[in-house]
C-alpha cells in the first residue's frame, strides 16, 4: 500500500510514554525550580503562547533541540548535510590546439558511452576500465538500473511491448542523471548500452539529451562468431537467443561509416581492450567526434 506523498510523520515517544501521549511535554523541557522557591503546581495553567515563536522541538540528551521535519538546516556543519553542486549537462571537451601531445585519458574527467551488442563484453570492459583509472570512475550499466524493477518487471525476451519501452526510457534517463551527477561532483563515469545506430531519436540522440554533448560514445564490436560464444555463456535473463544475437549484431554493424570509433576486440583479452579504449577515449578528448 503506498502512502500520500508528504503525509506527517507520527511523533516519537519517549520510553513509558504512550504512543498517544503528547510529547512536545518533554521533562527536559521543566528543569527543577532552584532552591528557595516553590515548586510550581502539578498541572500549571498552560501560558499564552508567544504569538511568533515556532514550537521547540524535543532535545535529545546533551544535544540542541532537534530540528522540525521539512525545516531549513542551521548550518552547511549540521551532521549529515553535505552540499552538493548541482548536475548539469556534460559539455564537450575543447579541441586540442595542433600539435599537443595526447591527453592521458586515464587520470581525465570524461563521460564516456560503450555501445556494443549483447555478448559484446561491453559491461565486463567498462567495469574493468573504471577500476583501473586513477580518477574516481563511476560504472553505470543499463540493464543494472533497468532491473531495479522487480515486481512489474517488462523483460523484452517475453515480447517488446509499451512496458518494457518505458523502462528502457526510464532506465536511460536515470542513468544520464547520475552521470550528470557524477562529473559535477568530480567523478568520472562510463555507461553501457546496446544501441542502434537505426534509431539516434531513441537510441544516441536520447543518450545525448539526458547526459549532454560531451559524452563520448565508443563503439564495441567483435566478429559475429565471438559474440555468439560469449552469449552462450551468459545466464538468467541476460542470455538470448543466437537468432536474437545474430539479428541485434547484424544492426550493431550500421555503427560503421558513423565516425564513431570502433574497438573489435575479436581477439583481445578485457585488459587489452580497457588499454586501447584509454587509447580512443584519449584521441575523442582531443579531438571530440562530430555526433
Amino acid at each position: 500500500m503506498q502512502h500520500p506523498v508528504g503525509a506527517p510523520l507520527p511523533p516519537p515517544h519517549g520510553p513509558g510514554q504512550p504512543p498517544g501521549a503528547d510529547w512536545t511535554q518533554d521533562a527536559s523541557h521543566h528543569p527543577a525550580p532552584p532552591p528557595g522557591h516553590p515548586a510550581p503546581p502539578a498541572h500549571p495553567a498552560p501560558p499564552a503562547a508567544p504569538p511568533a515563536a515556532p514550537a521547540a522541538g524535543p532535545v535529545p540528551p546533551g544535544g540542541a533541540p532537534l530540528q522540525p521535519v521539512g525545516a531549513p538546516l542551521e548550518s552547511p556543519r549540521t551532521t549529515g548535510h553535505v552540499q552538493l553542486p548541482p548536475g548539469g549537462p556534460v559539455q564537450m571537451p575543447q579541441h586540442a590546439p595542433a600539435g599537443t601531445a595526447v591527453v592521458d585519458a586515464s587520470q581525465a574527467a570524461v563521460a564516456v558511452l560503450l555501445i556494443g551488442p549483447a555478448g559484446a563484453g561491453k559491461t565486463t570492459v567498462a567495469r574493468h576500465w573504471a577500476d583501473q583509472r586513477r580518477v574516481p570512475t563511476a560504472h553505470i550499466s543499463l540493464d543494472d538500473v533497468r532491473e531495479w524493477v522487480r515486481s512489474g518487471f517488462a523483460n523484452p525476451q517475453s515480447g517488446w511491448n509499451d512496458n518494457s519501452e518505458a523502462q528502457y526510457r526510464l532506465a536511460r534517463r536515470t542513468c544520464g542523471f547520475a552521470a550528470r551527477n557524477f562529473l559535477a561532483n568530480g567523478i568520472s563515469c562510463i555507461l553501457d548500452d546496446a544501441v542502434f545506430p537505426d534509431r539516434p531519436v531513441v537510441g544516441l540522440g536520447g543518450w545525448k539529451r539526458h547526459v549532454g554533448p560531451g559524452l563520448l560514445p565508443v563503439v564495441i564490436l567483435p566478429g559475429l562468431e565471438i559474440v555468439l560464444e560469449r552469449n552462450a555463456a551468459r545466464s538468467g535473463n541476460r542470455r538470448l537467443s543466437d537468432e536474437e544475437v545474430a539479428r541485434i549484431h547484424g544492426r550493431m554493424a550500421g555503427w560503421y561509416g558513423s565516425g564513431l570509433p570502433i574497438i573489435d576486440n575479436s581477439h583481445y583479452d578485457v585488459e587489452t581492450t580497457a588499454r586501447v579504449l584509454d587509447e580512443v577515449v584519449a584521441r575523442s578528448i582531443a579531438s571530440p567526434p562530430n555526433w
